[in-house]
């Protein structure tokens, strides 16, 4: 049977007057105790609000409580309109929330809560005597986080609710936390690129003047002084590399301000020519097929597959000339797989992961030259782009290179 509506003013009356009268008797000692505990007090933690919602004010008397017992600070609304003003008024910790309420019910309530972004994530536990799957199935799919069935068990609301909080906390921490790494990555971001370019101007003046020197005192110099600044020139083209590359890993996220569809077809071409001596020089074959149109930045494309494909040229067996080959195929909605599949040297399965890894070297700068930088670099493009790269690999065989990227339709 349907209890009676009861007024705002009338469950206010209710509630005092079962209330137990206050004991203003006091003795000094209780003062002092109180006073002297006051800076404990003060370290506690704050108390965490409920807000209670429904309209049966025997069920808000109970829960809260229930919840004052374990230390809550329970708010308490009688119909969907105080609800959402006291929750506009000051964000509670969680809601507990009836269905079956008149005029609005509490699907609407936590629609409407979950469409506001000040409100949105506040825990939302339903609180109903449906039991129907369909009405659970309803109250998850508008933004509740638990549901619990009247009649209730007092173990089981504490339970999800701690359950509910403890969730919301480490979300917070998550979120924190994330703020903070994102915080920390832009200013090594930016302080890679500060350092790089001002790094660029010194190393310049160093190899250029070592040039110079043997250029005009060529004759002048023993042997050893000779090798000493050979030595220099070719320290300060490696640290110029260095640069470089710090460079572009440091710019591989920037803004997407250049996205367009851009034929790969166009990209692999320009790479190739910018690698050509180094193709000749190692007898190499680059082989690819009819390739997709690629929505994204052209010159940040070009430095993906150049770092590839000049990883490919590197990574080689010895006596064996590279072969390179590129080739795509349609992936998801809206994607292209697209594989660089080289014969080289191979990759440890142990590392398939960690080579995409910032300064990784799985082998001296003496046996092949690098910085570790590269595939970091195209880890971060590809990232860049919406998609993800990944390997396969076989030691003595060679790799495969796959990547996933944006695109439209296939060139022609």
């Amino acid at each position: 049977m349907r209890h009676q509506e009861i007024s705002e003013q009338e469950f206010l009356r209710v509630t005092i007057s079962k209330s137990p009268p206050l004991d203003h008797s006091f003795e000094f000692g209780s003062i002092v105790q109180l006073t002297s505990a006051a800076p404990a007090l003060l370290d506690q933690p704050a108390q965490q609000e409920i807000l209670v919602v429904d309209d049966t004010p025997d069920n808000i008397r109970l829960l809260s409580a229930i919840l004052t017992c374990k230390n809550y600070e329970v708010r308490k609304a009688l119909n969907s309109t105080q609800a959402i003003a006291s929750v506009k008024a000051s964000a509670p910790d969680l809601i507990l929330l009836d269905i079956k309420m008149p005029k609005v019910n509490g699907y609407e309530v936590c629609t409407t809560l979950k469409a506001d972004p000040t409100t949105h994530d506040i825990p939302v536990i339903f609180i109903s005597a449906l039991d129907d799957a369909l009405d659970k199935v309803q109250a998850f799919s508008v933004g509740g986080a638990d549901y619990i069935t009247k009649p209730f068990q007092e173990d089981e609301v504490l339970a999800r609710i701690e359950n509910q909080l403890k969730i919301q906390k480490l979300q917070r921490q998550l979120k924190t936390q994330n703020q903070e790494l994102r915080r920390s990555n832009q200013e090594l971001d930016q302080f890679a690129r500060i350092v790089s370019h001002d790094l660029q101007q010194p190393l310049q003046s160093i190899i250029g003047y070592s040039k110079i020197l043997m250029m005009q005192r060529s004759e002048a110099l023993d042997p050893t002084a000779k090798e000493h600044i050979n030595s220099i020139i070719q320290a300060g083209d490696r640290m110029h590399q260095l640069v470089q590359h710090i460079l572009q890993y440091a710019q591989a996220d920037q803004p997407a301000n250049n996205f367009s569809q851009t034929p790969l077809h166009d990209i692999i071409q320009q790479v190739l020519s910018s690698l050509d001596s180094t193709i000749h020089h190692k007898k190499a074959a680059i082989t690819y097929d009819d390739l997709p149109i690629i929505y994204g930045d052209g010159i940040r494309l070009g430095q993906l597959f150049q770092n590839l494909i000049s990883n490919s040229l590197k990574f080689t067996r010895r006596d064996i000339p590279p072969q390179v080959d590129i080739t795509a195929a349609p992936h998801d909605v809206g994607t292209w797989l697209v594989t660089v599949k080289d014969n080289g040297i191979g990759i440890p399965q142990a590392h398939w992961q960690s080579v995409f890894d910032n300064f990784q070297r799985l082998h001296s700068a003496d046996q092949y030259p690098g910085n570790g930088i590269g595939l970091a670099t195209c880890k971060k493009i590809v990232e860049h782009h919406g998609g993800r790269i990944w390997i396969e690999s076989q030691v003595g065989a060679g790799t495969t290179f796959y990547l996933v990227l944006p695109g439209a339709t296939k060139a022609t």
